[in-house]
């Protein structure tokens, strides 16, 4: 069905270590499928100690893991500790800087610091890529992401009737910065919503964008395509 949708590569994810070698399997199934590993925010507390950023690196050299993540902070949800959520979000930073991987950020409630520790570990660190996955935080963490080169997100929130001030903060943001995803099997776009997502309705999330920036669906189509392997480009690497 994402075939005949017209998504042609896919990026699964994980959230734990162990969920992480099961996306790599995953991975290894469809050619056309790739993936990242790391521990989300609100499973920091299951992966103790805290993987290191070697850990985290070490499992990077699969040829089908193109990335890390999802990791960052979650405050809406109280399942770690904030302390143990920062030092797990600050190994998997360390490790993107060590492999040259992208890093798929998840933010929830947690801007202010999500900002301010990307700030700390570029200077502390050097830079390295990321993008802020699903985006649905401030114009502010939108705007400090742009500045240090980051690439923003979008799901299907962007589709939904109350989303306008997302829609808003996708204006502004830079072509060249543009992703589109799905967060499966979660938010489903408008006209699924409430029904299970899939890689094929990433369509109707990159319509919406493409409305919201003035262009045709197929140039947004193939902007976030031409976005996605500059960002990811182990996987442009891997095809060769």
């Amino acid at each position: 069905r994402a075939k005949a949708a017209g998504v042609t590569e896919m990026v699964t994810i994980g959230v734990t270590l162990s969920q992480s070698r099961q996306a790599i399997a995953m991975a290894e199934a469809d050619p056309n499928v790739w993936c990242c590993i790391g521990v989300h925010p609100n499973h920091a507390a299951d992966e103790m100690p805290v993987p290191t950023p070697e850990t985290i690196a070490e499992m990077t050299k699969h040829p089908k893991v193109i990335g890390i993540g999802e990791s960052g902070l979650d405050y809406f949800y109280d399942k770690a500790p904030k302390d143990t959520q920062a030092e797990n979000f600050r190994a998997h930073i360390r490790a993107a800087q060590i492999t040259g991987l992208p890093l798929a950020i998840h933010a929830r409630d947690a801007d202010d610091d999500i900002a301010r520790i990307l700030a700390e570990e570029r200077a502390g660190g050097g830079d390295f890529s990321f993008l802020l996955h699903c985006f649905s935080s401030t114009r502010a963490l939108a705007e400090a992401a742009i500045e240090m080169d980051g690439y923003i997100s979008f799901s299907g929130i962007l589709t939904f009737p109350k989303s306008q001030e997302i829609r808003d903060i996708a204006a502004m943001v830079p072509l060249e910065r543009l992703l589109v995803e799905t967060d499966s099997p979660y938010l489903a776009p408008v006209p699924f919503r409430g029904k299970r997502n899939e890689p094929g309705h990433t369509q109707y999330t990159a319509k919406v964008l493409a409305e919201v920036k003035g262009m045709a669906p197929e140039a947004m189509a193939a902007l976030t395509t031409t976005n996605f392997r500059k960002l990811y480009t182990k996987a442009r690497l891997e095809r060769v």
